[in-house]
């Protein structure tokens, strides 16, 4: 049976209304097929670029230092959407926020690879982060809805989906560098690939946007405080998680010492576990509870990261960046699912502010790694990085919203 109460609290048009109200399972299904078309979308855009993050530093000769000063455009991105991208999503719809971002995400994907400077790079990677989190808070928005329709828990599998797109985008990344094609070469046929995905896949998304209260509100409001909680542990999960797509092939390569196309094990390891692992994440929560699995979560991702700095070599390595894929894969997925139900905070912007401190650990973390790998090494960044892990598991803990 389909639980049909939360679409009280949408304003639709009366057709939407009677759509779901005699919805079927096979159309139920197709929604959630369309939506995880948009999360593998999306996970394959940011991939691409993460695959070919060792050969644009080379090509522009830029140090650790360099690199990871204009990795920092891509939050300075963030930031400036932030303010506006839940509201923007419970304004217009999540549907139509998702559809322009995502295509507007493709192409400042494809920018990037046009970039012969350092500064043209910089400017790219600040139009693919305000996209980037358009289309993230979209995504996840309608994640939450799906989610409610099927009445049970689903959001690690959508996750997967961008965990999976991530792999896909390794691989490909690969056959690029067999065939010598260029990353602008690289990145127009990522493009193309994910424009046939939006356009097969739109009409099914959930049209729906949320009821605005008329009340007047205060210019500056404090947030729900469980939600900033909610928010620092996606921040020291998703730091960990940015670490790993935008520094493991330059680890690889530096550090291991690994041999040509090999130089892409350690990503392609990690996003297996991490895709595997919220595939089966929601089977894993359902059975044990949302805190023993984030806190054996947090745990994992910390011994990974120091198993590959204390065994700096290719198999110890490999199964390293595989048990902190293990650990980030079913983290964030839940915190979404908390927050989208907080009860006093619309879905999109109780995303919003989950989302957007979490995320500051995904696109602030790698710069600062650059910065710490510039003053000491690549392996005591990492180091640096692994004491995240407990962290986690410490807050998770003492958080009374994560049951």
């Amino acid at each position: 049976m389909i639980d049909l109460n939360f679409l009280g609290r949408f304003r639709t048009k009366a057709k939407f209304k009677k759509t779901y109200k005699d919805i079927k399972i096979s159309y139920l299904n197709r929604i959630r097929w369309a939506v995880s078309m948009f999360y593998f979308g999306m996970g394959l855009c940011f991939a691409t670029w993460a695959s070919r993050i060792p050969d644009i530093k080379t090509a522009l000769h830029l140090s650790s230092g360099e690199l990871g000063s204009i990795l920092f455009a891509v939050p300075l991105g963030q930031l400036v959407v932030m303010p506006f991208s839940g509201k923007l999503v419970t304004r217009f719809g999540s549907h139509r926020i998702l559809i322009l971002s995502l295509l507007f995400y493709v192409f400042s994907l494809t920018n990037l690879g046009l970039a012969a400077q350092a500064w043209q790079l910089s400017l790219g990677l600040f139009v693919f982060g305000i996209f980037g989190n358009l289309a993230n808070i979209a995504v996840n928005t309608q994640g939450v809805y799906t989610e409610e329709l099927f009445k049970k828990t689903i959001m690690s599998s959508f996750h997967g989906m961008w965990s999976f797109a991530g792999f896909t985008g390794a691989l490909v990344g690969l056959g690029m560098l067999a065939l010598e094609l260029t990353p602008y070469e690289h990145f127009l046929i990522v493009a193309g690939i994910v424009l046939l995905m939006i356009a097969f896949n739109y009409k099914f998304l959930i049209k729906a946007k949320e009821i605005i209260k008329t009340e007047k509100k205060k210019l500056f409001t404090k947030p729900d405080s469980a939600l900033i909680w909610l928010g620092i542990i996606g921040f020291c999960c998703m730091a960990s998680e940015g670490v790993m797509f935008d520094w493991s092939g330059v680890y690889f390569k530096d550090v291991i010492k690994a041999p040509g196309p090999l130089v892409i094990l350690g990503y392609t390891s990690f996003m297996i576990m991490m895709a595997g692992g919220r595939f089966f994440g929601d089977g894993l929560i359902h059975k044990f509870g949302r805190k023993p699995v984030m806190q054996i979560s947090g745990i994992i991702i910390s011994l990974g990261l120091f198993t590959s700095v204390f065994f700096p070599y290719l198999i110890p390595s490999t199964i390293a960046f595989m048990f902190v894929g293990l650990g980030v894969s079913t983290i964030v997925p839940t915190l979404y699912s908390i927050a989208g139900k907080n009860p006093t905070v619309p879905p999109g912007e109780a995303l919003t502010i989950v989302s957007s401190v979490s995320f500051l650990g995904f696109l602030m973390g790698p710069p600062v790694i650059g910065y710490i790998a510039e003053l000491s090494s690549l392996r005591f960044s990492f180091a640096f990085i692994g004491v995240f892990g407990f962290l986690i598991a410490f807050m998770v803990s003492r958080i009374k919203a994560i049951q």
